[in-house]
């Protein structure tokens, strides 16, 4: 167990998570353009939804790339898992958007999994990370994700309490 470089992970997670949520209400609409463009896949749903926009992906990637040497580390490695976190996290939009959930709507387990455990498995190398260290790393990213969405819409971060 690692418990430096399982820190040093949950704060470049989120920071990479966190990051779009914060811009949304930062500059609300502008420079939210959609990364899937208004696309339909071939069963006529959106490929992301409007909720996933080139101004999310792009700040995640240099706000944690930026916070990355905050932590002891290099700002690739803040790069890398910020790039995994968003490709998890449109995984997980592109699977929600086929089994007909809206844009922004709840689907724990499936909201975290693939934006946590992708950037851990990417950067287990970077960070020395053992299955032990990645396994507690999505449980916690997973229970924070949960607790810290609460508090965002408390602090009216986020539109929705989760």
């Amino acid at each position: 167990m690692h418990p430096l470089a399982l820190l040093q992970s949950l704060v470049l997670l989120t920071l990479a998570n966190g990051t779009p949520v914060v811009a949304k209400k930062i500059f609300g609409g502008r420079f939210a353009r959609p990364l899937d463009g208004g696309l339909k896949f071939f069963d006529r749903r959106p490929l992301f939804g409007a909720s996933k926009t080139i101004r999310g992906i792009l700040l995640s990637i240099l706000v944690t790339a930026a916070g990355a040497p905050l932590v002891g580390l290099q700002p690739r490695v803040g790069a890398l898992a910020a790039a995994v976190a968003m490709a998890g996290d449109l995984l997980s939009s592109f699977v929600k958007r086929r089994l007909g959930f809206r844009p922004s709507s709840r689907a724990p387990g499936l909201d975290q999994v693939p934006e946590s455990l992708l950037p851990l498995l990417a950067c287990r190398h970077a960070l020395s990370l053992t299955a032990a260290d990645i396994a507690l790393g999505v449980a916690v990213f997973f229970v924070g994700e949960l607790v810290l969405s609460r508090l965002f819409y408390k602090l009216h971060l986020r539109d929705e309490p989760y």
